[in-house]
Order: C-alpha cells, then structure tokens, then sequence
C-alpha cells in the first residue's frame, strides 16, 4: 500500500516510557520542592488543618522531628509561618520583633540540631496583628505604608539574629526591601538573603492559609487590595519585581502559583533570577479535595508541579512537598 506521510512523527518519541523521560523538556526533582510548615505555640501534639488535607500546625518540640523526616526524603529548605496566642496580638505587631517569639525559638532550636536545613521565615505582621493586616494601620483603617517598614526592619534584624537563612518579605510594602538590605547590612548580616515576594496577588485563594495561622477571623471581610497586586495586571508585577531586585532582593517570588503561571515566565525571561512559586492553600486544597472525591487522580498533583517548572519556576514551595518528594524517590 502506498501511501504518503511526512518523514516526520513526533508520535516516535512517545512510543515507549524511556524515550519520553530522556527527551523531557523539564524535570521536577527534589531540590526543587520547600515545604511551608506552621508552627503554634501552646500545643503538644500536631493539629490537623481542617481546609488543609494532611497538613498540620506543629508544636515547637514536634517540627523539629517533622524537618528531619523531611531531610530524610532530600528537602533541602522549608518556609515557617507562626500561628501567634491571641492575647499576644495588637494593633501594631510589636510580637513580631519580640527577639523571644515563637518563631525566633523555632528558627534557634532547628539550626541547633539541623543546621544544614534551610529555613526561609516570613516577614510580614498579619500574624501579629488584631486586625489581620499585613502592616499598621492608620486613622481611616488605610495600611500605613512608612510605619510598617519600620516594623518590618526590626522584625527581619531579630529573624536574622535568630539564625534564620533567608528573610522572606510577604507584605507588599513600598519600599521595604531596600529599608530591610540596609538594616542586614548595618548589622553585619552581609550573608541573610532576601526572597522577596515581589509579585503578591490580592488573591481569593489564600482562604485555607488564613484558617491554619488562625487570621481569617481578625480580617473578617476585609481584603488586602490597597497593598497587594490586583489580579488583572502583569507589567506591574515585573515593575515590582524590578524594584525589588534594585533594592537589594536575591531571588523573588510568583504568588500564587497556577493562576499565575503567565507572571512566571515573564519575571523568569526578563530578569533570570532565581524565580519561587508558591502553590498557595487554595491551590493545593482545591486539588487534594478533588483527589479524596476521585474526580482527579493523584497524579495530578505531579502535572500541576511541572507546570511550574515549564514556565520558569526555579523553586516551588508546595504543601504537597512531603508527598511528591517520597513519590520522587
């Protein structure tokens, strides 16, 4: 039978398993992956997240175990974020550069016993705060930008004192990585780096993170549109991700993840820097809540963290980190 086809069939590299992993365009490895960990004071056990399938709030006794088990699969880094006593919160977040924190005992007590485990903290005051806001809020209940940064200094100076590696700026204030870099650097902390969540939605899928820090009911029905990125625009994020990197940022951050995959690639095209994406709460939740129905397979989990990597993702902090590293290995 004669018949005529092109001499080319893409369908030849996906005949068999091999051929498609040694012709992939992009890996998803372990070193690619941070898990975020919540850390709560006054518990003695771990705390099941209801909105949040198979994360935890660990005690300060129980992370430290949780980040060997981590180490042990190949994790190299992890984010920490509080969950504060409410009787310790007020209007300014003065818990916050309290050298004594919850989250300045964790960061000591884990370098003690694995100092070679990254630990990426979070700079920002809406854990500390009554009202929920990333920052100080004026008379007219307006975030007030100025003010905050000066909080924002003291809170990086005593996370850096406490050992951490990498201060990780989530707040969204004008100005703040520049004020930060100057306060390291006057201090003697020349090596601290600075991840910068630069380009930072005001985005509805950070519900569950809310829940698990325990600020969604200090917020209320508020929202944090006057500080954090409006959804509809991408040339803003790269002029926030440049003045960032100007003022002193060593790597930047895409947050959220998925919906966000197109600010990835252009942050990562423009500057090549390293480029973080976070899978937020609302991400991870709304898959693992498909998974546990069987509407998806497990497997989607993986897809969705390439995708990531395919847009320009350098680093990927994901709540199912724990999870995909053990499938990795």
């Amino acid at each position: 039978m004669n018949r005529k086809f092109p001499d080319t069939r893409l369908r030849r590299l996906r005949s068999n398993p091999s051929l498609l992993k040694i012709t992939a365009e992009t890996s998803l490895t372990v070193d690619d992956l941070i898990q975020p960990i919540f850390v709560k004071e006054g518990i003695k056990k771990a705390e099941a997240i209801e909105s949040m399938p198979n994360v935890n709030r660990y005690s300060k006794e129980g992370v430290i175990d949780y980040c060997k088990s981590l180490m042990d699969l190949g994790i190299k880094a992890v984010a920490l974020f509080p969950v504060i006593d409410s009787k310790k919160k007020d209007l300014e977040g003065i818990e916050a550069f309290n050298r004594k924190n919850l989250i300045c005992g964790i960061v000591e007590s884990i370098k003690k016993k694995i100092p070679e485990l990254v630990l990426i903290v979070d700079v920002a005051l809406d854990p500390y705060t009554v009202h929920g806001h990333d920052g100080i809020l004026d008379k007219k209940d307006y975030v007030d930008n100025d003010k905050t940064v000066e909080v924002l200094k003291k809170q990086a100076l005593v996370l850096a004192d406490a050992g951490a590696d990498v201060i990780a700026p989530s707040d969204m204030m004008d100005g703040r990585i520049g004020a930060i870099r100057k306060e390291l650097e006057l201090n003697n902390f020349f090596n601290t780096v600075i991840l910068s969540y630069a380009a930072k939605y005001s985005s509805k899928f950070y519900g569950p993170f809310r829940e698990a820090v325990q600020s969604s009911s200090n917020l209320g029905k508020g929202n944090k549109d006057s500080y954090q990125m409006s959804p509809h625009n991408i040339n803003e994020a790269l002029h926030e991700v440049e003045m960032d990197l100007n003022e002193g940022a060593d790597a930047v951050m895409v947050k959220p993840g998925m919906p966000y995959l197109d600010v990835i690639r252009a942050v990562k095209e423009k500057f090549k820097v390293p480029t973080f994406a976070y899978q937020v709460s609302g991400e991870y939740s709304m898959l693992k809540g498909a998974i546990e129905k069987g509407w998806l397979q497990e497997e989607v989990l993986m897809e969705v963290l390439h995708s990531f990597k395919r847009a320009g993702s350098d680093c990927i902090l994901t709540y199912a980190a724990e999870e995909i590293a053990q499938k990795l290995s």
